[in-house]
């Protein structure tokens, strides 16, 4: 019998959540019920992941819709804390289709031991993961933003950055948020910065 493949645009949304939050969860990057993962729909709706399940078993049920402005458009659903820094992104870029926040030991660590407001990725062939970036003979910037559990004003911080931010950026002691046109690409820019972020790590290592 034929495997019949749906059509409809929020299964196949969440599909992509649910696959990503597998893949996020195989590298170790979504521990426990760490990090969030959204999708925004070609009609504007945005699923996201609920409030409190691990990642990597995610279900249909484990996917909530919420507003523009972050609020749950179903009684008794709770979507993340942190909903509202997704919708800034969306709202900031009409052609961002999803958003990953991420919690490796990597950028926890890095972002707790660099003193200043960026760390700084310089010389890396995987730096061309990132829009706009051509060559390994460039730096790009991750701004660091100082950890804030009142998350209004964790994205008024964030929000003049918006735009100027092509990998991303990292909360301090916390994670990383990285965001693409479509699931797979906010995935491979995902996993391009993580590699850096090994890679700085290991670097300071040895040079201690």
């Amino acid at each position: 019998m034929d495997t019949m493949i749906s059509t409809d645009p929020w299964a196949g949304a969440v599909q992509d959540i649910i696959a990503a939050g597998r893949r996020m969860d195989r590298f170790g990057w979504v521990p426990a019920t760490a990090g969030n993962i959204s999708r925004r729909l070609p009609d504007g709706r945005i699923a996201i992941t609920r409030s409190g399940g691990h990642k990597g078993h995610l279900t249909a049920d484990g996917v909530i819709e919420v507003t523009a402005d972050g609020r749950a458009v179903r009684a008794g659903d709770r979507p993340s804390a942190e909903t509202l820094l997704h919708c800034q992104v969306y709202e900031a870029s009409p052609d961002v289709g999803a958003v990953l926040h991420g919690h490796s030991v990597a950028s926890t660590v890095l972002s707790m031991m660099e003193q200043g407001d960026a760390i700084l990725l310089s010389g890396y062939e995987v730096l061309k993961v990132f829009e706009g970036q051509q060559t390994h003979d460039t730096t790009v910037r991750l701004p660091v933003f100082d950890n804030d559990q009142d998350i209004a004003r964790l994205s008024g911080v964030v929000a003049p950055y918006l735009g100027r931010m092509p990998a991303g950026y990292v909360i301090r002691g916390h994670g990383v948020y990285v965001w693409g046109g479509t699931m797979d690409v906010a995935l491979a820019r995902l996993e391009g910065l993580e590699f850096l972020l090994a890679c700085e790590l290991e670097r300071r290592k040895v040079a201690r």
